[in-house]
């Protein structure tokens, strides 16, 4: 017997009932791909290649075929779950409100990390431009003034900010695919040939780097209580949008690596220095684009991440002011603000490799709650209005996304463990204080 989804979270669906469904197909396949290609496809053919040489290429392949085990449970749990919270909501459904919690935490936390990462590298590449830019001091304003901005676009509704998505994606993405498909007949075939394949614990750890360039669904699926048919929409713009940074993303490494050959290894800027060999002009024209892909990924994760803020404090996790919605816009404006503050901070203080890193690792843990809460739920066959999105072959695909992230996590240095272990043990303390204080009456439920 099917189970509704309105029994699993009732509460958060009432809620979300004040938020209007806005975000079609176009819409949110644009938020995907505005997500995932962001200033990643940028700097790491370069990066991949310091390590992996000609090999890089089919790195970025076998890191697609990871990644779409993953993107087939988001999907499947996507059509089940349509309230506002993406990953959070759908672990929560699951398994409850700890895991959930802990989901949104380490989602939150990543989301952060790498919306401070990518405005850092905005503000390198606005310096090409503006070179003054390069100081500390016009630096900061600038970040200052580009969170600003965003504020006021999310500000004004989720119809203004769905369309600034599809207009960034669109910009950002026609340089690349001209510069996928032009470049195959620039390439040297000897610049691909493959020596000695890398042993396999440098292709573990440059998975890293792949991962974070493949991730961003996860932030584009927050809004889900602002999408129109969910059940349809979120697997199909979902699906369809991987499928396409795919492409792209490999097609460039092997442009970069092909054009290239050695000189790709450490290039801070290979898809520019590609892009200036076919014709001068067109260098200006990606270091163009690679600003717009960096501005649109920021438009596109304080979109998303905002509401987990919501959803948090409307599940009673945070300060039930974050779940106020605007009167006019319908829009939860403190939340905004909110996460604008923290991650303009991280873009100031921090720096783009750390908060990259940092960033890609903590989402595994994300994705290895998100690929069991899939199979939980399609095996309690919870659901919405609509047909959900079936994993056929039971627990399979769940289990290979499982293991992949586990492989991934098992390169993470003692560094990085004792980070996200400090991390885990914040979250675990600030929950207990958190249902501490609702016992106490202190803390509204957000309900």
């Amino acid at each position: 017997m099917a189970t509704k989804e309105s029994e699993v979270g009732g509460s958060a669906i009432r809620v979300d009932a004040a938020l209007v469904r806005a975000i079609g197909f176009w819409a949110l396949a644009a938020s995907v791909l505005n997500n995932t290609v962001g200033g990643g496809v940028f700097e790491n053919p370069g990066s991949l290649a310091k390590d992996l040489g000609a090999f890089a290429p089919y790195v970025m392949f076998l890191g697609a075929l990871v990644f779409i085990p993953i993107a087939l449970c988001f999907s499947a749990a996507g059509s089940r779950i349509h309230a506002t919270g993406g990953a959070y909501s759908y672990v929560a459904a699951a398994f409850g409100p700890f895991a959930g919690y802990v989901i949104a935490s380490f989602l939150w936390i990543s989301n952060v990390a790498a919306s401070g990462a990518i405005a850092a590298s905005l503000s390198d590449q606005a310096a090409y431009f503006v070179p003054g830019l390069a100081n500390p001091l016009p630096r900061d304003a600038f970040i200052v003034a580009a969170y600003l901005f965003l504020i006021a676009i999310n500000a004004r509704g989720v119809k203004i900010g769905a369309r600034a998505i599809m207009v960034l994606a669109t910009i950002k993405l026609t340089p690349l695919i001209v510069l996928a498909i032009v470049g195959l007949f620039y390439i040297h075939p000897t610049n691909l040939h493959v020596g000695a394949i890398p042993p396999m614990s440098i292709i573990a750890s440059s998975m890293g780097l792949v991962l974070f360039a493949y991730s961003g669904m996860e932030t584009a699926l927050l809004p889900s209580g602002e999408v129109r048919n969910p059940s349809s929409v979120v697997p199909k713009a979902t699906l369809t949008a991987i499928l396409l940074v795919v492409l792209v993303y490999v097609g460039l490494q092997v442009v970069a690596q092909g054009v290239l050959g050695n000189a790709l290894a450490g290039n801070k800027s290979p898809l520019a220095e590609v892009a200036g060999l076919i014709a001068p002009a067109f260098r200006m024209v990606l270091l163009f684009a690679a600003s717009v892909s960096l501005f649109g990924f920021m438009q596109n994760d304080i979109f998303g991440s905002s509401r987990l803020l919501y959803a948090l404090a409307r599940d009673g996790y945070l300060p039930s002011p974050l779940a106020r919605i605007t009167t006019t816009h319908r829009v939860p404006l403190l939340a905004v603000v909110l996460y604008a503050i923290v991650a303009t901070v991280l873009a100031i203080k921090g720096e783009f490799t750390s908060l990259a890193l940092f960033s890609g690792k903590a989402i595994c843990l994300v994705y290895i709650g998100v690929c069991i809460a899939s199979w939980y739920l399609q095996r309690r066959d919870v659901r919405g209005e609509g047909k959900p999105f079936m994993l056929h072959g039971g627990p399979i695909i769940p289990l290979v996304g499982c293991t992949s992230m586990v492989w991934i996590l098992s390169t993470m240095s003692s560094a990085e463990w004792i980070a996200l272990g400090g991390a885990l043990v914040v979250v675990v303390i600030v929950y207990g204080i958190v249902r501490w204080l609702r016992g106490t009456n202190a803390l509204p439920d957000g309900d």
